[in-house]
């Protein structure tokens, strides 16, 4: 697995590459395919991410297989929305939580340079999420 900066940088390679912001956010929506669903079990208000003007769910794990690294699923209601999660996942997931801590999410807002390309409302459901992920990683030190 790539190193997170690696992944981050990978996706702003992706996003650079398309020319304006339509391009962008229908490539985060394209990104939405790649979701390992979560089950309707998990859709429970302790799963909820808050600050999300869509509804947001993410799941944090560990596994058996590497016990020293956070693994998340998540889910939304909004298509745009489950891209991001999905964009937040590839950075995120498979990460120790010193790795997760170690990256912050203002820098990678602006190195994948979405500020053009999302509402401020989103933006801060964006972020709402990454914070969601750090707040997991604090609790799993």
């Amino acid at each position: 697995m790539a190193g997170i900066d690696q992944t981050i940088n990978e996706l702003a390679d992706e996003f650079a590459l398309l020319p304006d912001w339509e391009e962008r956010i229908s490539h985060v929506i394209d990104l939405a395919r790649a979701l390992e669903p979560i089950s309707d079990a998990e859709r429970t208000e302790e799963n909820r991410v808050r600050g999300c003007v869509s509804r947001v769910w993410l799941v944090s794990e560990r596994r058996s297989d590497a016990p020293d690294k956070l693994f998340f699923r998540g889910d939304s209601d909004a298509h745009l929305v489950r891209g991001e999660i999905a964009m937040l996942l590839r950075i995120f997931s498979g990460r120790t939580p010193e790795e997760i801590l170690s990256i912050d999410p203002k820098a990678v807002f602006e190195r994948l340079d979405l500020k053009d390309a999302l509402t401020a409302q989103r933006s801060n459901g964006l972020f709402s999420m990454m914070n969601r992920i750090q707040k997991e990683a604090r609790e799993a030190v």
